[in-house]
C-alpha cells in the first residue's frame, strides 16, 4: 500500500472539509486553550457532550499521552473529531515516540472509522513548547510511513506561516522532486 496523499493547508482547522479532523487535545477531553478550544467551540455542544461521555464510562482517568479516541465532529465539517494528546516537549527527556504514537493512534482510529480524508494540526507545537521543525519532521515522516486501507488523503492545517514553512520543508525532504 502507498502512503497517504500529503497537503499542506494554511487556515484554520475547524473550517476543512474532512472525514476526520484531529483534535490537538489535552487528557480531560473537555476543551481547552488553541485549536483543542477552536475544535470545540466550532463543533459545538455536541462534542463535548461525547468527551464528556467518555470521561464517564471508557475514559475516566483521561486519555493517555500518544493515544487516540473518536467522537462526533458536532457542527464541524467534518463527520467525526479525532482527539489525541501529544506529549509536552522537554529538553531533558526524550518523548519523539510519544508525539508518533499521537499521530499513528490518529491514523489507526481515521482507519478503524473508514475515514478517507483526515486534517491534522501540528500536534504539541503550540502550548506544549514543542519546537516546530522537530514537530514537522516527526508528523510527517509518521504519516509517510503509514501504510493502511482506507486513508488516501492526509492533510496538516497549519495556523501560521512559520508552522508552514516547517512542514513544507519536512515533507520536502522526505519526498523527491517531481
Amino acid at each position: 500500500m502507498p502512503a497517504p496523499r500529503v497537503r499542506l493547508v494554511l487556515g484554520d482547522i475547524t473550517a476543512v472539509e474532512v472525514d476526520a479532523v484531529v483534535n490537538a487535545a489535552n487528557s480531560r477531553l473537555l476543551g481547552g486553550g488553541g485549536v483543542d478550544g477552536a475544535i470545540h467551540r466550532r463543533g459545538g455542544p455536541e462534542v463535548l457532550a461525547a468527551c464528556r461521555e467518555l470521561r464517564a464510562t471508557t475514559l475516566p482517568d483521561g486519555l493517555p499521552t500518544g493515544q487516540a479516541v473518536a467522537t462526533t465532529a458536532g457542527r464541524l465539517p467534518a463527520r467525526w473529531v479525532v482527539h489525541t494528546v501529544g506529549p509536552v516537549h522537554s529538553r531533558r527527556e526524550d518523548r519523539s515516540h510519544l508525539l508518533a504514537a499521537a499521530y499513528r493512534s490518529s491514523l489507526a482510529v481515521a482507519e478503524e472509522l473508514a475515514a478517507r480524508s483526515v486534517a491534522f494540526p501540528a500536534v504539541s507545537a503550540g502550548v506544549y513548547g514543542w519546537p516546530i521543525d522537530s514537530a514537522a519532521d516527526i508528523a510527517v515522516g509518521t504519516v509517510l510511513a503509514h501504510r493502511a486501507g482506507t486513508v488516501v488523503d492526509v492533510r496538516f492545517v497549519l495556523f501560521g506561516e512559520a508552522a508552514y514553512a516547517a512542514f513544507e520543508r519536512a515533507l520536502a525532504e522526505r519526498l523527491p522532486a517531481t
